[in-house]
């Protein structure tokens, strides 16, 4: 009986994993089909829904446009020039301030009193070196002791000078005309020289950077002034002086170039605001141009898909000229070419196409 116990013990030892194993292995089988079965099969002889549109000849240059911000002519943050205790803050956020306006009132006991203290010296060194100037006169002392008076006399007063500049320091003042643009610090906190306390910003006269390919930097010159715009404002035309060209490329192989602008008389235009400068062209051209986003190939070999037959195909083209997010199609396409504009999800040439 043992034995027999024994031998079927042995044979569950063995059937049990294999069964699991069975189990397991049907339980991926099926998971396998599950997640094939949940993939998405692309078909390639299902027509891809597009959008296009049909190619005409368009007036070139006509006007030209780069987009840019306007930023701070000044702006600046404040901190104390001597450690101390800040009493009073005398101004908000949004607050105008002239030039020596006061901003921030610091402790100025101590050196008050200091300066007391100095003031009771030059006076009884004042009469030290009176008395021994009429002494030294008689011969009645030697005249180092009044050489030594004056001398104390002078050090005591250069002294009283520095305290009264400590205190003079005491009181922060606007370096420039601006708008309290942040209050970094309140009544009771430690300044110390670095430390931030307000930020100032004049937008009087603001900054317009633009960012230009190189072949077109030649259309801008120093100090010639171009028409400036501004987004929020459609109705406010401003003159910009062009006072730096970049000498180095930015990120996207572009170059900076800054104007100066006369903000408005009641300062419409803030900080961070969108505009565009505009360039007009006399010189009347015409050509097809397209967007450069449906551009598709090489930057040796640019391509379009084109719709023929109902069909997407694709079309070599010359480039010969870009005008930011547009180009000028030399060759390659015609007036009347229907071409492919969005939907290039799936696109290939030759597959066929739906126009929406």
């Amino acid at each position: 009986m043992n034995t027999k116990t024994s031998i079927l013990k042995k044979a569950l030892y063995i059937i049990i994993p294999l069964v699991l194993i069975a189990i397991v292995v049907i339980k991926l089988k099926n998971n396998k089909e599950i997640t094939q079965s949940k993939v998405y099969q692309y078909d390639k002889e299902q027509a891809i829904s597009i959008q296009a549109d049909t190619l005409q000849i368009e007036n070139v240059n006509a006007e030209i446009s780069y987009s840019g911000t306007f930023e701070p002519n000044k702006e600046t943050k404040i901190s104390a020039e001597i450690q101390g205790k800040i009493n009073d803050v005398l101004v908000e956020v949004g607050s105008n301030v002239n030039k020596g306006h006061s901003l921030i009132q610091l402790d100025n006991s101590l050196l008050k009193l200091q300066l007391q203290t100095i003031e009771v010296q030059i006076e009884g060194l004042e009469a030290d070196v009176n008395r021994h100037t009429i002494l030294a006169k008689a011969d009645a002392i030697q005249g180092v002791l009044l050489e030594k008076s004056i001398l104390g006399l002078k050090s005591a007063k250069v002294q009283k000078a520095t305290l009264v500049e400590q205190i003079h320091k005491t009181t922060i003042k606007a370096p420039f005309n601006g708008v309290v643009t942040a209050k970094l610090s309140e009544e009771g906190a430690f300044a110390a020289p670095g430390v931030p306390l307000l930020q100032i910003t004049d937008i009087t006269n603001l900054k317009f950077t633009v960012n230009v390919p190189e072949n077109e930097l030649s259309q801008f010159k120093l100090n010639q002034k171009y028409s400036v715009s501004v987004d929020a404002y459609s109705e406010i035309s401003l003159a910009g002086k062009a006072t730096m060209i970049g000498s180095k490329a930015n990120m996207g192989s572009s170059f900076p170039i800054q104007f100066t602008v006369n903000n408005t008389s009641d300062v419409k235009i803030k900080s961070g605001m969108f505009g565009k400068v505009n360039l007009k062209n006399d010189i009347q051209e015409k050509g097809i141009i397209i967007s450069s986003s449906v551009i598709v190939g090489s930057e040796n070999q640019p391509q379009v898909y084109l719709i023929k037959n109902g069909k997407a195909v694709l079309q070599n083209i010359t480039i010969s000229k870009k005008i930011q997010n547009k180009s000028i199609v030399s060759s390659g396409l015609k007036p009347g070419d229907a071409m492919v504009t969005s939907g290039f999800i799936n696109l290939f040439d030759g597959a066929k196409v739906t126009v929406k």
